[in-house]
């Protein structure tokens, strides 16, 4: 495979997304400016100005037509993604860590850092009321977590549920109905760095600094799978045609000078999703990868890095081809 190589940040990588139809790459990084490219050829189409600080998360809705974006200056802010205009400005109280739009796009949820003597919170809003010019205060619902910080947001089905990941392990289900927690479970004895949702939305994946991966039903959060490694997973994602999941990580940025990147693991790793074996392996990295995501069509998969680096890798016919070998008892 020889990836295409997406050079437009000018520090780490800390969030890729493609949209729905895969033809645009979204990413994000710690120099302020989210990029968006297209997928097919790596050409950049453009830069969201306007943030002042590390952009932890993006996302765009179903419609490609808003993209939302969170940061560390204590904003989360919506663009227009024809012009590249800010559309919104919502002002926090701390670091905004996730953000994630609804399926209907009408809502999105983002949660903020517990830092500054703030607490960590969880929000709900509707986007259709974002607008300053009119006053109008677009928050539905309003959560103080008090437990561990939310490290990462899914929308459940129906968009009736919120599924997050937090920094002490544990995954918690809220019923946006009525605003409470309905259910909690902790697999993880470390923090959860990132989750990911299957295709079809019964499944997601959730990668965690205790060297695991793990599969979880959407509804019930009944550990389904685990897939082990010998490094902190940054990140993992859920191939949309097969049976196939892509984890990214690696050791600490703090510790890579130290360290061969070699020896620092700094690669791709495919397991089976239902054999929990890994089967490949893909390097390029000079640094720990932050972030993946597979092509909505499963053709590819996209990694961004602590080197800065995004590669879009397109799959050989041969991995297509590869047939999982084992036995019926």
């Amino acid at each position: 495979m020889k990836p295409l190589l997406l050079q437009g940040h000018e520090r780490a990588i800390t969030k890729i997304r493609y949209n729905r139809e895969g033809d645009l790459l979204f990413t994000a990084g710690k120099d302020s400016r989210p990029n968006v490219w297209w997928s097919l050829n790596g050409e950049r189409l453009g830069t969201f100005n306007g943030h002042n600080g590390v952009v932890w998360c993006i996302d765009v809705n179903w419609h490609s037509t808003v993209v939302m974006s969170g940061a560390g200056d204590a904003s989360c802010r919506l663009w227009d993604l024809a012009t590249g205009r800010e559309s919104a400005l919502i002002s926090c109280n701390s670091a905004v860590r996730t953000a994630a739009f609804s399926y209907s796009a009408n809502q999105a949820a983002y949660s903020t850092d517990r830092a500054m003597r703030q607490p960590c919170e969880l929000f709900i809003i509707d986007t259709r009321l974002v607008d300053e010019a009119a006053g109008a205060q677009p928050t539905i619902l309003k959560w103080e977590v008090t437990d561990s910080k939310v490290t990462s947001v899914l929308w459940g089905c129906l968009d009736e549920h919120l599924i997050t990941g937090h920094e002490d392990g544990e995954i918690a289900h809220w019923d946006l109905r009525n605003g409470k927690k309905v259910h909690s479970v902790k697999e993880h004895s470390s923090a959860i760095n990132d989750m990911s949702m299957s295709r079809d939305n019964t499944m997601f994946i959730t990668a965690s600094k205790d060297h695991t991966a793990k599969l979880f039903d959407t509804s019930s959060l009944e550990l389904l799978k685990e897939y082990q490694t010998e490094r902190p997973v940054n990140s993992a994602a859920i191939s949309p045609i097969l049976d196939h999941v892509v984890l990214g990580g690696g050791q600490d940025a703090m510790e890579v000078t130290t360290t061969s990147t070699r020896h620092g693991k700094f690669d791709s790793r495919f397991f089976h999703m239902i054999f929990e074996e890994e089967f490949g392996r893909v390097k390029g990295h000079f640094g720990p990868i932050n972030s993946v995501a597979f092509h909505p069509d499963g053709k590819s998969y996209a990694s961004g890095g602590e080197d800065g680096f995004t590669r879009v890798h397109n799959f050989d016919q041969s991995y297509f081809d590869y047939i999982f070998d084992y036995s019926r008892d």
